[in-house]
């Protein structure tokens, strides 16, 4: 009877060993911000659904809307922050100024807030900011070193 166990060995003295960790190393390397990710994503989420754990949806349609659209194309960003590093980072300033949109919006977008819509916007807003403004100083930081 042939004998069908597989012995598992090492890769040393494998002929592209050094080719493989190579391109290993350029596949990890455009993931600097990996911990980015997640985050950038629940924010996006958290705002997307936000009116309505808030109850500003039926007192404020126009910032229901608002708030969906970005908390969807927040959300978006991080999908595309993990499935395309290298090419996405560049939105990450598009990310800031959508952070500051988000503050300044309930007062443009909405009619007569209240205190909880406001703290809510700014909140989120905030969020998105700092992690954008992660997303660039980190990116920024991988491109100098190469």
């Amino acid at each position: 009877m042939a004998d069908l166990s597989h012995q598992r060995g090492t890769l040393a003295g494998h002929p592209d060993v050094t080719e493989m960790r190579e391109r290993y190393e350029r596949v990890l390397g455009g993931r600097d911000v990996i911990l980015v990710d997640g985050p950038v994503f629940l924010v996006g989420l958290y705002c997307a659904v936000s009116p309505f754990i808030v109850h500003f949806a039926a007192t404020q349609p126009a910032l229901l809307m608002h708030n969906l659209i970005l908390g969807i194309a927040i959300a978006l960003l991080a999908v595309g922050f993990t499935v395309a590093p290298a090419r996405m980072y560049g939105l990450s300033g598009a990310m800031c100024a959508m952070g500051v949109w988000m503050i300044v919006s309930p007062w443009i977008v909405g009619t007569g807030p209240d205190a909880g819509v406001i703290w809510n916007n700014i909140v989120i807003g905030a969020l998105t900011f700092l992690l954008g403004a992660m997303c660039i100083g980190v990116a920024a930081k991988s491109r100098r070193e190469t």
